[in-house]
């Protein structure tokens, strides 16, 4: 369907540089490996180094972070409808 589009093979790995960031060991992430986000879990599984996206945070974790509001709001008026002619 698609037979005049090149198709591309994911770039699977690529060697990179470590180098030291004051006391830690960093590694530069190439662009074509960029992960979402500001955040990321790293663990280690036997001599392997997983790097993924931090899960997103949840709507429910999100409202328990909010703190009440102390503004006092005005009272509304709200008065009852008026009748509707079914």
């Amino acid at each position: 369907m698609f037979g005049h589009m090149a198709k591309t093979k994911p770039i699977r790995e690529r060697y990179v540089k470590l180098f030291r960031n004051g006391c830690n060991q960093a590694v530069r992430i190439p662009r074509e490996f960029e992960l979402p986000g500001s955040e990321a879990v790293m663990r280690k599984e036997g001599d392997r180094l997983v790097i993924e996206p931090a899960p997103r945070t949840s709507l429910l974790a999100l409202l328990a972070s909010l703190r009440p509001i102390e503004e006092e709001f005005p009272a509304i008026d709200d008065p009852p409808p008026e009748p509707v002619d079914i």
